[in-house]
């Protein structure tokens, strides 16, 4: 990263000043990068960028490799130790555990510190985490917490501080979204939901059941609504079907105890069941399984988190689909985007992660190395729960 220079300062020669904002850019030896990236990261229009590269080829100091591959043959700039606050959700889900360990891995392979500290699901903690992050006048805040209705109030205490802020799957007011597009992720598993009433019960459906997270706010919701969209589009007769909206609170046990009430009254014969995350599917499939009505549902997913995935490998299982969000891949994404905004280097106001469907038929394709965690070698993950 170059230092930071006053455009006032009449001595400045600005082609020198650009020149190193584009050499910037390329960030480890031997690294090859096309004019668009070249541009993007240095900040640089893309007219001004190719022609400095032009004159810095005249001059030896990079190489062109093809037609649209530029490789710096000086040095790379040593990059500022920068320091990040990290604010996890918390460690009781396997979602939550991958994203933290994504980015953690992510910044020691930038060489960047990384202050964390735990929300454990909690507003008040949340506030005073962000409280500690700024008295540690961290350079970047990412925050992931649950609660939106402490959003404004948390994002507050970092703009008040004039430091960033990057807010992973829930909204904060001025902050860099990074995370799903829930409608979209809706969507993809109300579609397969639809297809799969087509298939197994020739398109007869007596109720949808969604799981919510209420206090998450409309944004996660949208998950449920992208859902429901699909599946009546896919399946026209689905609009007829009565919906019931209950709150899970993205929890196994909350879930459970939700939809083991719901069933107690509802005669329906054949229920479709839209949750929020994974936990709160299996939570539902639980309830089903203890009421002896399994071969009455069909069970969506959100997130395909590693226990989500086990149940999916189970013969027979009612959980016919999850999509995939990637935690794992949260890290490297969160980096980049940290090191784009402290650079001054444009942003949309939200990145999405890609999303793709994962069924029994291909959780292998996507996760083949499953098989070498402890989970994916212990049968289902409610073997506990089962059996408590």
């Amino acid at each position: 990263m170059t230092a930071t220079v006053d455009s006032r300062d009449r001595y400045l020669v600005k082609s020198i000043v650009h020149s190193s904002q584009l050499l910037t850019a390329f960030r480890s030896s031997g690294e090859a990068l096309p004019l668009k990236e070249i541009a993007a990261r240095s900040g640089l229009p893309k007219t001004m960028a190719f022609r400095l590269l032009y004159t810095l080829e005249k001059c030896g100091m990079v190489d062109k490799i093809g037609e649209n591959l530029y490789q710096s043959c000086v040095r790379p700039w040593k990059q500022k130790l920068y320091r990040l606050g990290y604010a996890a959700q918390g460690q009781e889900s396997q979602f939550s555990k991958e994203v933290s360990t994504s980015l953690q891995r992510a910044a020691v392979a930038e060489g960047i510190e990384l202050i964390s500290v735990d929300n454990r699901y909690s507003a008040k903690t949340a506030q005073r985490n962000a409280d500690l992050l700024v008295h540690e006048k961290v350079d970047l805040a990412i925050e992931f917490q649950t609660d939106e209705h402490v959003a404004a109030v948390v994002a507050a205490k970092y703009r008040e501080a004039n430091i960033p802020m990057i807010a992973i799957d829930i909204p904060h007011p001025g902050a860099t979204f990074y995370g799903a597009n829930n409608y979209e992720a809706g969507m993809i598993g109300g579609r397969y939901l639809g297809r799969w009433v087509k298939e197994h019960w020739h398109s007869e459906l007596d109720e949808i059941v969604l799981l919510e997270l209420h206090r998450a706010g409309s944004l996660p919701r949208m998950r449920l609504t992208g859902m429901l969209v699909a599946l009546n589009t896919v399946l026209p007769s689905a609009g007829k079907c009565r919906v019931i909206y209950l709150d899970g609170d993205g929890d196994l046990g909350r879930s459970f105890e939700a939809v083991r009430r719901h069933l107690r009254s509802t005669r329906a014969r054949r229920l479709v069941v839209g949750a929020i995350n994974d936990p709160s599917a299996l939570g539902a499939l639980r309830a089903f399984q203890e009421a002896g009505r399994t071969e009455t549902c069909a069970i969506m997913g959100q997130n395909a988190s590693p226990e989500g995935r086990a149940e999916l490998r189970q013969p027979n299982t009612r959980l016919i689909g999850s999509v995939a969000y990637f935690p794992e891949k949260y890290g490297a994404g969160l980096i980049q985007l940290s090191l784009d905004i402290l650079n001054q280097r444009q942003v949309p106001p939200a990145v999405f992660v890609e999303h793709k469907l994962v069924t029994p038929t291909t959780v292998d394709h996507y996760y083949p190395n499953d098989g070498l965690t402890h989970m994916a070698g212990s049968g289902s993950p409610m073997a506990d729960f089962l059996t408590a």
